[in-house]
């Protein structure tokens, strides 16, 4: 039969391959018919998976299995048993049966075809090992490791059997070559002599060299595995291995997917210098043969996270609630009292806009970006921390630590090939994800002006060492800082506060002023809330039980991510663009009457960031539609974090306050003569006392004239002395 024919032959050039011993006799043909029985006879539901998806992938050409790991310990535990601890024997078996079943379903007909090898994928639900945890003891075993690409090689050919001729007497030989990093070296003899006799001509030594035209190769890639930043313990570096994937396992992932990598963890020497090698003779590397690339999140969105019937049941439920977005809100990081209005702008952050791409290839973002500047000691960076473990993708950095190639993307060079490649930095790395960067005002300038482009038009473009490429960095961005003087001087306007360029400020859809208040009330309800977290339970003043587990709000962001890409109603966006109008015009007026541009700018873009917050709000209850509640909502986000932010300063109106300190700078000037000195005390009781002026005004006049250095401090700032005109 031919089928029997087709077996018989797999195994004989097995049997050369792993050497002729006698072990290697009826075993392997009895382990291959179990394993050509298990992908003929597997079924579930009287549907044959196994058949049906080798005869589709054969008809396109695509001569490859992926097999489930749980369908074969469920039809034989020895196999599966076997299949994990000795990859290296099993999985040529099993190439060669995936051939034999081939050849039995779609060409039972034609026994003499000659079919292609074969590819076995693996995929599995079992316990991964974390890069950490690999160890001796693994070697040449099955392995499951989670983990995100940092780098991946451009393809190159990989021989799998290496044609070569001798010199002398003109003998050829096919010399199989394993898979992975493992390479092959040419015999030192010829071997036609033995078979001549021994009075034939002697061939010299080494007289092989290779026919490359005859050979056979297949694609091959290498990758770079990292842990991923959240499963590496605290102060530590983050492991990583080089992957080896080839054929139909290549071009699947690109740098900054997350992914399970499932493979054979093996060891190769590196080709070093002579001396290296002497001196450590036993040592090799690690890396790990794939059989099976499983991509996490699907950055497309195209729907790669798959969601159980239950759970799709609980999150429509969820949506529905009329109360989801205050509960949602206030699950954000529970255990920090008040910020309600921030809590709602990081639940819109996590779950963000849609994404749009307009006829003529222009695209606008829909991720949302949110700026927190304030105080010390308000909860910032806990927040950071907070969207960290709850979104899906995230990456936290602080601002000092953090270099423009950090952040973006920095090339390197390969070790062997010597040649550049790119890898990724902390925005590409969290594609589609969120970047929480703290100490935001701690960066240097041209640091901050590398993440420009990634913020608006979520790319990052490089031109280094002869690359030029574009990569994408569809990230939002969650940073938070503190103001020039290290706290916000309510005696200054915005502008003086913020030490942002107005380029960096557009870019922020949402920008909160944090205020540390001094409020009686408000300060015992925090310092019962701290107590009570510090005694064990959750405060006093917010029992709300965190009814949304972190766990379920993960799942619910990225099923919400996935499956809603919410439009405005007509209505919507006629209140938002006349509301926008009035927004321009009321901002418009307040400068011409401070006669200064207003530090945090009101343009388009904060029309775009409307919209995105009324869509996340729409997101968040599964809505397709984003109605007028949606934008009132989000027009009151809006006004309570940039608005207020624009209009932040002077407790009255900045033109009366402006005019009333130009009047108390000019009786300064007239009271105090160059090189006089005047107690504060006694200008305050002259100037407030007795012509009615505010203090704030005479703060903010000695505060300017101290500023261009016409009057000095002293004693302590007791004295004002007039220095110069």
């Amino acid at each position: 039969m031919a089928a029997d024919r087709q077996s018989a032959y797999s195994i004989s050039l097995f049997g050369s391959q792993a050497g002729d011993d006698n072990r290697h006799g009826p075993a392997p043909s009895r382990t291959q018919k179990a394993l050509a029985g298990f992908i003929m006879d597997f079924h579930l539901d009287n549907v044959f998976i196994y058949r049906d998806q080798m005869r589709e992938n054969v008809l396109v050409k695509q001569y490859y299995c992926d097999i489930d790991m749980a369908h074969l310990i469920s039809y034989d535990e020895e196999l599966a048993h076997n299949l994990t601890n000795d990859p290296a024997e099993i999985i040529p078996l099993f190439e060669a049966a995936l051939k034999t079943c081939t050849q039995r379903i779609v060409y039972p007909s034609q026994p003499s075809i000659k079919l292609p090898q074969h590819q076995l994928l693996l995929h599995s639900s079992a316990s991964e090992l974390s890069i950490r945890d690999l160890n001796a003891n693994n070697v040449s075993h099955l392995v499951r490791i989670p983990g995100i690409i940092i780098g991946a090689s451009t393809l190159s050919s990989k021989a799998t059997a290496l044609a070569i001729r001798c010199r002398n007497c003109q003998h050829e030989e096919l010399l199989p070559v394993s898979g992975g990093f493992a390479g092959v070296s040419l015999p030192r003899t010829c071997s036609s002599v033995r078979t001549e006799g021994d009075n034939a001509e002697k061939c010299p030594l080494d007289p092989y060299y290779v026919l490359h035209e005859r050979c056979q190769f297949i694609d091959q890639q290498v990758l770079k595995l990292q842990e991923a930043p959240d499963q590496v313990p605290v102060g530590e570096l983050p492991r990583h291995i080089m992957i080896s994937a080839d054929r139909y396992l290549t071009n699947r992932v690109v740098p900054g997917s997350r992914c399970t990598i499932m493979g054979v963890f093996s060891i190769y020497q590196q080709k070093g210098s002579k001396k290296s090698q002497n001196a450590a003779v036993a040592i090799r590397n690690p890396y790990i043969r794939a059989v099976g690339i499983h991509a996490e999140v699907d950055h497309t969105m195209k729907g790669n996270a798959i969601f159980t019937e239950e759970e799709e049941q609980e999150f429509l439920e969820m949506s529905r609630r009329p109360d989801l977005y205050e509960v949602f809100a206030s699950c954000v990081a529970p255990s920090i009292y008040g910020n309600k209005d921030i809590k709602k702008a990081i639940a819109c952050l996590l779950m963000g806009g849609s994404k749009k791409i307009l006829p003529d290839g222009m695209k606008l973002r829909g991720d949302i970006n949110v700026l927190l500047l304030g105080d010390p000691g308000t909860a910032k960076s806990q927040l950071l921390k907070f969207v960290e473990r709850v979104s899906p993708i995230a990456i936290y950095t602080s601002g000092k630590g953090s270099s423009a190639a950090g952040l973006t993307a920095s090339v390197q060079r390969d070790h062997t090939t010597r040649e550049f490649y790119l890898e990724g930095g902390a925005m590409v790395l969290a594609d589609g994800g969120v970047v929480c960067i703290d100490e935001f005002d701690k960066m240097r300038d041209e640091d901050r002006v590398a993440i420009h482009e990634a913020m608006e038009q979520q790319t990052i473009s490089i031109a280094k060492a002869g690359i030029t490429t574009i990569l994408n960095s569809r990230t939002s961005v969650l940073a938070a800082a503190n103001p020039i003087f290290g706290r916000y001087d309510d005696m200054k306007t915005p502008g003086e506060n913020i030490d942002f360029q107005t380029t960096i400020l557009s870019r922020f859809d949402m920008i909160f002023i944090v205020r540390d208040e001094h409020d009686r009330a408000r300060d015992e309800k925090m310092a019962k809330h701290v107590m009570g977290i510090a005694m064990g339970g959750r405060g006093t003043e917010e029992q709300v039980q965190a009814e949304i587990p972190i766990e379920k709000m993960k799942r619910y962001i990225t099923y919400c991510r996935q499956r809603c890409a919410p439009r405005l109603s007509p209505e919507a966006a006629e209140k938002l663009s006349s509301h926008f109008v009035s927004i321009r015009r009321q901002v418009h007026a307040s400068e011409m009457n401070a006669n200064a541009r207003s530090s945090i700018p009101i343009t388009v873009r904060q029309l775009e960031a409307i919209i995105r917050i009324t869509e996340s709000l729409a997101k968040l209850s599964l809505s397709p539609v984003a109605g007028e509640k949606h934008v009132d909502e989000a027009i009151r986000l809006f006004l309570a974090s940039t608005m207020d932010a624009v209009n932040q300063g002077g407790g009255q109106s900045s033109k009366e306050l402006m005019d009333e300190v130009n009047k108390v700078e000019e009786e300064l000037r007239r009271r105090m003569p160059i090189g006089w000195q005047v107690n504060l005390s006694t200008l305050k009781r002259e100037m407030v006392d007795g012509k009615g002026y505010s203090e704030q005004a005479l703060g903010r006049a000695l505060h300017v004239m101290a500023a261009r250095e016409t009057v000095r401090w002293r004693h302590g700032g007791s004295v004002v002395y007039r220095s110069s005109a």
